[in-house]
């Protein structure tokens, strides 16, 4: 069983120097030369018919300019601070005759040498022969463990016993073997011949610590802070008989009825402005018109409004109620509707008039029996209710009663956007409103005195990340600019028209911004800058950072969550990571054995479960117990997405599960590729797929957006794929280049990445 593994890793190993030796354009012969062995021992090397020299292995990543671990382990270090080896857990470099290697930093990147711990076998028939000799570039280390060993460097000969060292020019004729009739056990470090080392500078920044805030929400919520302000634990009280609408927006009206709580601009420019003490009075009506309707607790209520400020007022009135809301996008066709009015049970939908939306609703009815009430905001339709003519003929007080919704009862749901099959329904409690405290306060750093503008349509979770809930919680004003198509050129005036204070948008966004010549605007309104809905390239974070000097701070989390993982205000940033777990929720990564993986190793991000679910955590996919389980089982919730955790706790995201890349052997994360294309100044947009492949099971495709005014070109391509050769390692560069007009994107803005 071993050797059959073993062997499995031999014949692994000489795949991928095979790739290797293709994408570099190298024949044997050329390779053979390369490494210093004959051509018939490259080949039966390449063909992984016997083992590898160290120095064969040694020369073949310094021909490929790669580390050694790409080719041992297929994939890259990433481990940048510090990297811990434990005794005996070196990654396995070579075992020739006598000979055996363990590299002692396989995965720390960009290093200046490579340590390595050496055992050399003591034999009796090399006492009688010619040391052999070999040469590399560079220089080399050498301290004895234990036993002796006899080095030859060039004429002078030395017998090195425990604690002795030696170091010489390794370009220099060399070689050694264990003397006195026992084993050497010795460290070696290898250093290259070229000095200095390419490194990005981690830059860091600590976000001013502000002071606590008497907040209507401080019954609710008890953070814990440091000195400086950074969270560092949170708890929650009366979470079992808390209701947003009641407890939040009704006491903020109130306590400051005439504080702003919704800015709305309209597509033709209109400008609404709300108190929280409108909100109260108009959720009090729209609550009292559903109930006309029949609208009942329990009941699914579907909402298609886009950025329309109707949105706010029905969330809180359905909220009132305890009708369950099922906010969705517009870009939905018939058989999308129809499949969520059958799975989810809908009876009542509230839609915009824009577009043939309605016209897609009224098609699938036909085969819905639960849809019994449909509602139109912003136009009549036969057939529909016309919500601006009635909600407001109805009375602006709405009672709270004993049995009003709360706690666990189900507030919201949300269908999924999987990548594969139906989407599922994960279902929330009226407690999910809690857990984005520590998304607005911590992460968007919103304050009471602030305007909040989160770029989502409210048909998608990011919209009650950063339109609703957590905002409110903190006190602070929410903008909503109304828009189809997002135009960099229309948006960014209106940062500093209304003195938009905080910002969170997707790094899409943020890579249309900086495309645009940002020293025309003004952001001196703007404090802080969040993302997420997908990974962000570290080229648009310095970018973005040069230009309004701004650090873009990244964030995580999921339909079924609040904020899991992010980079917190007074935490140091590091450009491309996620950033750190964020309380109440315990995360872990989970290799294929469901066993935590090590520091640099990709896992699946897991919560942990088994003292009750965090506040914020969904209550499971609706009328799906198999899914459900699938997901959330023995102490953990999984979440189908993989990251890397370095030396100092930050999670670097990786990609779905699903996502991750197999190639010859490799294992390619496409977030990585897409990072090192957004570096080149013609690139708008990048999307990373993989494309199946009959030979390498899996190639990297690259589907490209190029700036006004490039042309998409063959040549193009071909530079565009020796850019990502040189810039990583070159197994991963793209096969496939594919230039487009555009991505396919979700209203927030958001890559679909399975359709490219």
């Amino acid at each position: 069983m071993v050797t059959n593994e073993l062997n499995n890793q031999l014949l692994e190993i000489a795949y991928r120097i095979r790739e290797m030796r293709e994408i570099a354009g190298y024949t044997r012969e050329e390779m053979a030369e390369k490494t210093d062995v004959s051509a018939a021992e490259y080949a039966a090397y390449e063909a992984g018919r016997v083992d590898f020299p160290f120095t064969f292995i040694h020369k073949c990543a310094q021909a490929f300019n790669i580390g050694i671990t790409d080719l041992l382990e297929g994939e890259s270090a990433r481990l940048s601070s510090y990297a811990v080896t434990r005794k005996g857990q070196g990654q396995r470099a070579a075992k020739e005759d006598g000979i055996e290697i363990q590299s002692l930093a396989p995965m720390f990147r960009d290093k200046i040498a490579e340590p390595y711990y050496v055992r050399y076998e003591y034999s009796e028939a090399q006492q009688h022969r010619p040391i052999h000799l070999t040469t590399h570039a560079g220089q080399e280390f050498d301290l004895i463990l234990s036993g002796e060993l006899k080095v030859q460097v060039g004429e002078h000969t030395e017998v090195l016993h425990e604690g002795d060292s030696i170091y010489y020019d390794s370009a220099r004729p060399h070689g050694m073997i264990a003397v006195g009739g026992q084993d050497c056990l010795f460290v070696a470090v290898v250093l290259p011949g070229e000095s200095e080392v390419d490194r990005t500078e981690l830059h860091t920044s600590i976000v001013e610590a502000r002071r606590a805030e008497d907040y209507i929400c401080n019954r609710f919520v008890h953070p814990v802070e440091d000195a400086s302000g950074a969270l560092q634990d949170i708890r929650f009280e009366h979470a079992d008989s808390f209701n947003f609408a009641f407890d939040i927006v009704d006491a903020l009206a109130a306590k400051s009825p005439d504080k702003l709580a919704l800015l709305h601009v309209a597509m033709d420019g209109t400008e609404r402005r709300f108190t929280f003490e409108d909100l109260s009075r108009a959720s009090n009506r729209c609550a009292n018109y559903f109930r006309s309707l029949g609208i009942r607790k329990g009941d699914r209520v579907m909402l298609v409004l886009k950025r329309h400020y109707q949105f706010w007022f029905s969330m809180l009135a359905l909220h009132k109620i305890g009708a369950v809301a099922i906010p969705a996008t517009y870009q939905l066709q018939e058989h999308d509707f129809s499949y969520r009015f059958q799975s989810a049970g809908i009876s009542a939908i509230l839609c915009t008039a824009d577009g043939d939306t309605a016209h897609q609703v009224d098609l699938a009815a036909a085969e819905s029996p639960s849809l019994k009430t449909r509602v139109m905001v912003g136009g009549c339709r036969e057939g529909w209710h016309d919500f601006d003519a009635s909600y407001p003929m109805f009375s602006s007080r709405f009672e709270r009663t004993a049995d009003s919704p709360c706690g666990d009862d189900t507030m919201l749901m949300f269908f999924t956007s999987g990548t594969t099959g139906y989407p599922k329904i994960a279902a929330h409690s009226y407690k999910y409103a809690l857990g984005h405290f520590a998304t607005a306060k911590y992460w968007h750093a919103v304050y009471s005195d602030g305007l909040h503008l989160t770029i989502s349509d409210t048909g998608w979770g990011k919209a009650l990340w950063g339109k609703f809930y957590g905002q409110w919680l903190c006190e602070a004003a929410v903008a909503a600019f109304e828009f189809d198509r997002f135009d960099a050129a229309y948006i960014m005036p209106m940062l500093k028209k209304y003195n938009v204070t905080t910002l969170c948008a997707p790094p899409t966004i943020y890579r249309m911004m900086i495309k645009e010549d940002l020293s025309k605007y003004d952001f001196s309104s703007l404090r802080h800058v969040t993302t997420a809905g997908e990974a962000l390239n570290p080229e648009v974070f310095y970018r973005f950072e040069h230009a309004t000097g701004l650090r873009i701070m990244e964030g995580f989390g999921q339909t079924e969550t609040t904020l899991i993982i992010a980079n917190l205000f007074g935490m140091a940033v590091k450009p491309g990571s996620m950033g750190k777990p964020v309380m109440p929720y315990r995360v872990d990564l989970v290799g294929e054995d469901g066993l935590p993986t090590p520091v640099g190793e990709p896992g699946e991000i897991v919560l942990h479960t088994e003292d009750g679910d965090p506040c914020g955590l969904f209550q499971g996919y609706y009328r799906d117990e198999a899914q459900t389980r699938q997901a959330h089982h023995d102490g953990l919730f999984h979440t189908g997405d993989l990251a890397w955790r370095d030396e100092d706790g930050y999670y670097f995201y990786v990609g779905r599960k699903d996502d991750v890349i197999k190639t010859s052997g490799y294992r390619v994360g496409p977030f990585e590729i897409e990072s090192v294309i957004m570096e080149l100044p013609y690139v708008l947009e990048c999307g990373v797929s993989a494309a199946p492949d009959e030979v390498r099971g899996q190639i990297v495709k690259a589907s490209i957006v190029l700036t006004t005014g490039t042309e998409p070109t063959e040549a193009l391509k071909k530079e565009i794929q020796n850019y990502v050769k040189s810039h990583t390692a070159p197994y991963k560069y793209p096969r496939i280049v594919v230039f487009c007009d555009q991505l396919p994107k979700t209203t927030s803005g958001k890559i679909i990445r399975h359709l490219l």
